[in-house]
């Protein structure tokens, strides 16, 4: 088990890398408000995929950028393109399934997803009815900065947002190349021509990450599940699930929502069975027939689990300071009127780890919440001109 997870981490590591190099690039080239500025008419339903296929947004990412096109001015068919093709592809996706699964199906993936985007655009635009009305939070973006670092930050985000998926995939694909034989998918139904239409029916309703998803796959088609149900679950799955739905019913309307969902399941059987026309017999990478790994694929291998760690550490980190918050009190003197209350109060909420802050002018006091330790705030106060006669008090909230 653990010389089949080492395996697959060597597999993954170098494209996923590379993949998400290509997409910190693609972010800091690409100018804000591109997408909604040119999203309109038929043409704006072939931009939308144009520029949705190479992004690297997973079901969690796509939906707000896809709504927050609408609300910026998208008409429906280009937002809807923009939703089918999107979370199915992405550089990295791309990467990584020509590194497991072979660069025939990594391709036909991405024109199957071309095409579905496309019908999927052109039938709202002509089948959807009028626009729903809809209003949403608009949705904050840093916007592109230029440099390296900011290459390398957006590149390391997205590995830091789907680490969880990524170890579920990893493990998960080691363990199903070690458990499952072949014969386990043929006594379930899952190894025949019906094998495509169960594992939709599966994948509808779930969220499936396009990239953690992919050694998943891999480990599925190694253990003997139809290379055409494997691109079922890689295609549907990244587009749908009950948030999606939900999301797209709340914005687009009913209607548009079954034409959405029309597309994606027509499309990906449509899909499977073609590329059993066109590809039979199709051979694929595979996790069991890599056997010689080179230097930089070791490398890559170590640079990925590393990451995986440290966000990891980092995330239960936060987890842990945060169930448990203190308030710190302090009484302050020295505050004459609300001006005083207010300029404390501002220098009090930009602590590092305070999550609210309060002051009171009668009795003077401060209140604040959060991570801060009681000299930091007792020092902040000082800082600010008031004095702090008591020593301050912890109350566990």
């Amino acid at each position: 088990m653990i010389d089949a997870t080492w395996h697959m981490l060597v597999m993954l590591g170098p494209w996923l890398l590379l993949g998400s190099a290509v997409a910190g690039v693609l972010h800091v080239m690409l100018p804000p408000g591109l997408l909604s500025r040119h999203l309109t008419g038929t043409a704006g339903v072939f931009k939308a995929v144009g520029v949705g296929v190479p992004l690297p947004l997973c079901s969690c990412g796509v939906i707000p950028a896809g709504l927050g096109l609408k609300q910026d001015g998208a008409e429906d068919g280009p937002a809807i393109a923009f939703l089918i093709s999107t979370p199915q592809t992405g550089v990295d996706s791309i990467l990584v399934s020509a590194g497991l699964l072979g660069w025939p199906f990594a391709l036909y993936k991405v024109a199957a997803a071309i095409v579905m985007g496309v019908a999927g655009g052109l039938g709202v635009q002509r089948w959807g009815g009028p626009s729903v009305p809809f209003a949403a939070a608009q949705a904050t973006h840093a916007g592109p900065r230029g440099g390296l670092r900011a290459v390398v930050e957006h590149g390391l985000q997205i590995i830091r947002s789907i680490w969880g998926w990524l170890v579920i995939g990893i493990v998960g694909s080691a363990a199903i190349t070690v458990l499952l034989p072949p014969s386990v998918f043929a006594a379930v139904g899952l190894s025949g021509p019906w094998a495509p239409l169960l594992v939709l029916l599966v994948a509808l309703p779930l969220y499936v990450c396009a990239v953690a998803s992919v050694p998943l796959a891999a480990g599925l088609v190694a253990a003997g599940m139809p290379v055409s149900a494997a691109l079922v679950f890689l295609m549907a799955g990244p587009a749908t699930n009950l948030a999606t739905m939900g999301a797209i019913a709340r914005a687009f309307g009913r209607r548009v929502l079954g034409l959405y969902l029309g597309v994606l399941v027509g499309g990906s059987l449509l899909a499977a069975w073609l590329f059993e026309v066109l590809l039979p017999g199709q051979s694929l990478v595979g996790p069991a027939e890599m056997e010689h790994t080179a230097l930089w694929e070791v490398g890559s291998a170590w640079v990925l689990l590393g990451l995986i760690v440290c966000f990891a550490a980092d995330d239960l980190r936060r987890r842990l300071r945060t169930v448990a918050p203190a308030t710190v009190v302090v009484s302050v003197d020295g505050m004459t009127c609300g001006g005083c209350v207010r300029r404390l109060e501002g220098v009090l909420a930009g602590l590092p780890g305070v999550d609210t802050a309060t002051v009171q002018l009668t009795p003077g006091q401060a209140s604040v919440s959060g991570t801060a330790s009681a000299s930091t705030v007792r020092s902040a106060i000082e800082g600010a001109g008031f004095s702090v006669p008591a020593t301050p008090r912890t109350a566990a909230s």
